[in-house]
């Protein structure tokens, strides 16, 4: 199991390289990502784009440019669906989100006539490092879903999975977090915590280990867990963070990244490729490390589809 970022890049290298389609690639520290990428093995990269916009950062910031295809695409819209098309047609395995709003992105990946929609939930994980901590934690939601129903959050966990999956984590334990560890009538998220446990117990969400109601300090600090008296396998032992609602995720992503300075990366799952989706204000280094995790879960993704054949 993968515990640590520097291992998640060393393993993507030995899986790569994998293409990434990038949209609206006109962005300093996207550009800077997919070069790092390209030198450590992990990935190539197609540039869709302003090109006199890509070209100009490269040379600002002494990027071997000519070691990507660029597709000039000044259009936002359009360099979007071209990105998208570009993976729906096997070009590429990954879609990463340049310089260009999340709802722009999505839009061309759930298109009905070349996006990469399934049936599933679009979801986002959050992989946290957190110095002190043995484990990865994966945080969902925190981009996508505002607040998400029972139903929802299944599958939410569900997407989650499969990127501990794809990290070497066989079966992982989920904590659905809320205020307090008990069930009350007047919080919805502990009653939607109690009816997800419920599920996993009866074997309607499996791959996981399901937990909850637990507040964030009994669900991944083993002492905390003990002074509280909760002793079943989750409590304090949590890979996954089932956040209730996207303000919840959105604290803790940014807590983790601007307070705790932990290592960081974002991936949108569910639909029929990894998708790269960072914040804006993300470092370089954030944007690589959610390539590497793409790279893994793309892989992960055909050595299934082979087993099956």
């Amino acid at each position: 199991m993968i515990t640590r970022f520097e291992e998640i890049v060393k393993i993507s290298q030995l899986k790569g390289p994998k293409t990434i389609a990038v949209a609206v690639a006109q962005d300093c520290e996207v550009l800077l990502a997919v070069n790092s990428a390209r030198e450590l093995g992990i990935a190539a990269a197609i540039l869709v784009g302003n090109e006199t916009e890509i070209r100009q950062i490269a040379q600002d910031n002494h990027i071997a440019i000519d070691k990507f295809k660029i597709i000039d695409q000044k259009n936002s819209i359009e360099a979007c669906r071209t990105a998208v098309r570009l993976v729906a047609q096997g070009e590429a395995q990954i879609v990463m989100k340049g310089l260009v709003d999340t709802a722009v992105i999505l839009k061309a990946v759930l298109d009905k006539e070349f996006g990469l929609r399934t049936e599933n939930v679009l979801s986002h994980v959050a992989v946290a490092g957190v110095t002190g901590y043995d484990r990865l934690f994966y945080i969902t939601d925190a981009a996508m879903n505002i607040e998400p129903d029972v139903a929802v959050k299944k599958q939410i966990i569900q997407n989650a999975v499969q990127v501990a999956n794809a990290l070497g984590n066989d079966n992982p334990k989920v904590a659905c977090i809320c205020a307090v560890e008990k069930v009350n009538t007047k919080m919805k998220a502990t009653l939607e915590a109690e009816a997800l446990v419920k599920m996993n117990q009866a074997g309607e969400l499996t791959g996981c280990l399901v937990a909850g109601p637990l507040a964030l300090d009994n669900a991944v600090s083993p002492e905390a867990a003990k002074h509280k008296g909760i002793t079943q396998p989750v409590a304090g032992n949590a890979d996954i963070l089932l956040m209730p609602f996207i303000e919840a995720g959105n604290v803790l992503y940014k807590s983790i990244v601007f307070f705790a300075r932990g290592q960081i990366a974002g991936i949108i799952v569910g639909a029929k490729a990894p998708i790269v989706l960072t914040s804006r204000a993300d470092s370089d280094i954030v944007k690589l490390n959610s390539i590497a995790i793409g790279v893994l879960m793309a892989s992960k993704s055909e050595e299934e589809k082979s087993y099956e054949g």
